[in-house]
């Protein structure tokens, strides 16, 4: 009897009280450490975790390890339109928390700075010497001890759990500093040896910290809007037919098969299908185009969409955590707590940062003990020109100094936020513009594809048989070939003789139903009409019933029909014309496809129709590459050629059929429309239906990875630079705090920026 596999169950988490990447570690480690956790990651950018379990565990025990880690885990989110928590709320109460923190410390440091004036520029301690130490310690101790608490309990939680972050930096050098001050008071008694006072320093150091945290956390809450805007989208309420009876209901009320009242200037409640009504619908928060989408009976539409000019009556086909909605914020939480590959280097160099600063700060410390004169010949020469470096001072004062700015300038924050902050935000601008990005490392595989594959039939073209052209015979008119043809074809529901009907319909051209049809698979249909015996079909067909073939071939050297499907038309054994039916190309894929191959990528499309039709299709969109005749189980074992002979290849394909070829392709694009999106296919998840969505999504990838690299350039180049200058003691600590807390700053507005470089682009 076999066995059955446990289910596996995925729920985020808010996470509270992470700072830097070592927190990330910390929480991660935490949780991994449950029985039945089978992974964990954790996003610093958005204070979330995606938790995967072994069926269900008590959230008992995560918030147990959680918290003897230093942390709070939130209530579990199945899903992120269902959650009760109000995510607006919870960023203003924390941007209010670190605002109050930041102005505590600063209305402390504020007299701090004006006493040490006279003794920075006169050399005077006022009123007396130990008064002066005393008070700078008196009020750097608040400073520190009460504005910085949530700091300081960081730090000593990371430090217990042997993963020491960024704030074990911070408070060991505001500690050093303070403890300068209490040695000084105390020399002044002659109970101490001499030692210049840097415990104003500390304070400064505090409350340059905390408006970096402040600054940090206001544009991080940002950044997180993308998930934030789509959760204001939604409808409060439904207006639907109950008992004969409408009525208006909450959303959360609304089932499965309710009829719902849809009037103009409304949105639409949930995801349905049109029953009753014609409309324009406004699908710009789903695709990212302004133009309202025509809706008629039997169409899909978008739950949060907007109703702009018809009554249209929708039957509810999704709600909850089944609506597109739910799916594409869940999406969106999935990419930003993803890992692209370059961020794995990063991981390594920040899981080693913090000890490795301790121990450089501990060396600047000693070397100026023991090789004092060497050191101070250095900052005797920088004291030409930089104001704050002393070469007079005792060796103590000027290791404690170096030791001090070592401490505090190292910043693995910037290394932590430099991938998720860029992540976060392209994944926020992609979903605003019908680009869902479902997994991180798409975005950096993107920008080494060769070669981009594109399945034909939905991605290329419509995906649905169509009227390309209607060619009479002579002394016969167009009009009258579409009216038969529509007549004979009315009463089949095949998909060319619904195409032939609707193009009649399009042109107001009426045809009553056959009296009497014969539907021939495979041939076509022969119907008894108003109009006499109507044959609709193939040329064998027409020869069966008395057509000749030298008719037929007399009208193909005049047609413009190319490889289209050839639909006869003939009455009472007489040829009236022809109908060419197609599946037609969309209007923007010639385009798009210019436009990547001016990118450096080289299209490629394969497709299961003949090679006539697609060499036609290929010179009318721009392909030279095409594999024909290739069915669903061999697009996969085609792209696996492509990248056994060397090429990246992206594949482009609606989802569902092209799943096997989307999963082997380096980077999978799944391109559909509404509901009928295959959310587990692709890397990239593409909303509209057009290709241009595919040149947007390329531009985004590439704009989103140069924001990492930027990024982390900056945050690695900052540290190498500044860690030896803080070991030679040329490097205030007050100036090493400042920067410190302006390169994490740094790092979250650079990819803030990425939403001018990705709407620029798109103008």
């Amino acid at each position: 009897m076999p066995v059955s596999q446990p289910v596996s169950v995925r729920n985020h988490y808010s996470v509270d009280g992470m700072h830097c990447a070592a927190c990330v570690r910390s929480v991660e480690k935490a949780l991994l450490s449950v029985d039945g956790v089978r992974s964990a990651k954790v996003s610093l950018a958005t204070e979330t975790a995606r938790v995967e379990t072994t069926g269900e565990i008590e959230r008992s025990r995560l918030v147990s390890a959680v918290s003897k880690a230093g942390f709070t885990l939130g209530a579990p989110r199945a899903d992120a339109a269902s959650d009760d928590r109000d995510p607006v709320a919870e960023d203003l109460a924390k941007l209010a928390a670190a605002r109050r923190r930041m102005w505590i410390a600063w209305a402390l440091v504020a007299p701090i700075m004006l006493w040490m004036i006279p003794e920075m520029i006169f050399g005077i301690m006022w009123p007396s010497p130990l008064f002066f130490h005393i008070g700078m310690v008196a009020l750097s101790t608040p400073a520190v001890f009460i504005a910085g608490w949530e700091t300081i309990k960081s730090a000593v939680t990371s430090a217990r759990n042997r993963t020491p972050n960024m704030d074990v930096l911070i408070v060991m050098g505001s500690f050093s500093a303070l403890a300068t001050g209490i040695i000084a008071a105390l020399s002044t008694l002659h109970l101490a040896p001499h030692l210049l006072d840097y415990s104003g320093i500390a304070a400064m150091i505090m409350a340059f910290h905390l408006t970096g945290r402040y600054i940090e956390t206001r544009a991080r809450g940002r950044a997180s809007q993308a998930i934030r805007a789509l959760l204001t989208l939604e409808a409060k309420t439904a207006r639907v037919v109950r008992d004969k009876t409408e009525v208006t209901i909450p959303i959360d009320e609304l089932k499965v098969g309710d009829m719902m009242i849809v009037r103009p200037g409304e949105k639409i409640p949930t995801d349905g299908v049109v029953i009753r009504g014609e409309t324009a619908v406004d699908e710009s928060i789903a695709t990212g185009e302004s133009m309202p989408v025509t809706k008629r009976v039997g169409d899909s539409v978008i739950g949060a969409t907007v109703n702009t000019t018809g009554l249209i009556r929708v039957r509810a086909l999704g709600v909850g955590a089944d609506t597109f909605l739910s799916q594409v914020i869940r999406m969106v939480e999935e990419a930003q707590t993803s890992t692209v590959p370059i961020q794995v280097f990063a991981d390594r160099v920040t899981a080693v940062f913090v000890p490795a600063i301790l121990g450089l700060a501990g060396l600047a410390f000693v070397a100026w003990l023991v090789f004092p004169e060497p050191l101070r010949s250095v900052i005797a020469w920088a004291g030409g020109f930089l104001p704050w470096v002393n070469p007079d001072l005792g060796s103590l004062s000027l290791a404690l100094f170096a030791g001090i700015a070592t401490l505090v300038i190292a910043c693995p924050c910037a290394l932590g936020l430099a991938t998720p902050t860029a992540l976060m935000v392209g994944s926020g601008v992609g979903a605003a513009n019908g680009i869902l990005i479902r997994r991180g490392e798409a975005i950096q595989r993107m920008k080494d594809v060769t070669t981009v594959v594109f399945d034909k039939t939905g991605t290329i073209t419509a995906g649905r048989p169509a009227v390309v052209d209607v060619t009479a015979s002579p002394g016969c008119d167009p009009g009258d070939v579409v009216e038969l043809g529509a007549a004979a074809e009315s009463g089949s529901e095949h998909p060319i003789a619904k195409a032939i009907v609707a193009y009649a319909a399009e042109r107001g051209v009426s045809a009553l139903p056959p009296a009497c049809l014969h539907d021939l698979p495979g041939r076509g249909v022969v119907a008894t009409t108003e109009h006499g015996t109507v044959v609709v079909g193939s040329a064998e067909l027409m020869a069966e019933h008395g057509v000749g073939a030298k008719a037929l071939a007399g009208m193909d050297r005049e047609s413009r029909a190319g490889a289209a499907t050839k639909v006869w038309v003939a009455r009472d054994g007489l040829l009236v014309g022809r109908i060419a039916v197609s599946d037609p190309v969309k209007p923007q894929s010639a385009v798009a496809i210019a436009e990547l191959r001016r990118a450096g990528f080289e299209p490629l499309m394969m497709t299961g129709d003949n090679e006539e039709i697609a060499r036609a299709i290929g010179r009318e969109v721009g392909i030279d590459r095409v594999i024909a005749s290739v069915m669903p189980d061999g697009k996969a074992r085609e792209i696996r050629t492509l990248q056994e002979a060397g090429e990246v290849v992206a594949m482009v394909g609606d989802g569902i059929n092209d799943a096997p070829a989307l999963t082997q392709a380096d980077v999978g694009i799944a391109i559909g429309t509404g509901t009928d999106i295959a959310i587990e296919s692709g890397d990239i998840v593409l909303v509209a239906g057009e290709l241009d969505a595919v040149v947007r999504a390329v531009h985004l990838s590439r704009a989103t990875f140069r924001k990492i690299r930027q990024n982390l350039f900056w945050a690695f180049f900052y540290n190498v630079l500044a860690i030896p200058i803080a070991m030679l003691g040329l490097l205030h600590p007050l100036i090493a705090e400042a920067a410190m807390a302006m390169s994490s700053v740094n790092v979250v507005s650079n990819s803030q920026r990425l939403r001018r470089v990705f709407h620029a682009h798109r103008s």
